[in-house]
């Protein structure tokens, strides 16, 4: 049986695109200036959310959870980054059960403003100590 190279590439076009590698997006370089000094822990699900103190945006690759000044969680957004996230912008999260968990979605504003981006999903909990 043969094929026609218009049947192929059809076929290619009706084929899932596979990424090269699973490895996921590193942190940026300004990420890990940020954490250097710190201990990543095991990633978890879920964080209390009256237990987090602050939240800052560092870029378009993290977001930094304060629990306190030895205790910080980091999230990447899910795909390892979300280009909606700058520093100068706020995060609006809903949640009813008190916690923030992976795939959850982060609504992304303007400060003092009612002029709303777009929204990112959450990925996993990075614990960094110090």
């Amino acid at each position: 049986m043969r094929f026609s190279p218009l049947a192929a590439a059809v076929a290619l076009l009706c084929v899932p695109a596979v990424a090269a590698t699973d490895a996921p997006v590193p942190l940026s370089a300004k990420a890990q200036k940020e954490l250097s000094g710190r201990t990543a822990g095991a990633p978890v699900s879920c964080v209390q959310l009256r237990r987090i103190g602050a939240t800052r945006i560092v870029d378009a690759t993290a977001v930094i959870y304060k629990q306190s000044a030895r205790l910080w969680y980091v999230n990447q957004p899910d795909n390892g980054r979300c280009t909606l996230l700058r520093p100068n912008r706020m995060l609006v999260t809903t949640t009813s059960t008190g916690q923030l968990c992976s795939n959850d979605l982060l609504t992304i504003a303007e400060p003092s403003s009612p002029i709303t981006y777009g929204a990112c999903g959450l990925g996993r909990f990075v614990p960094y100590t110090k």
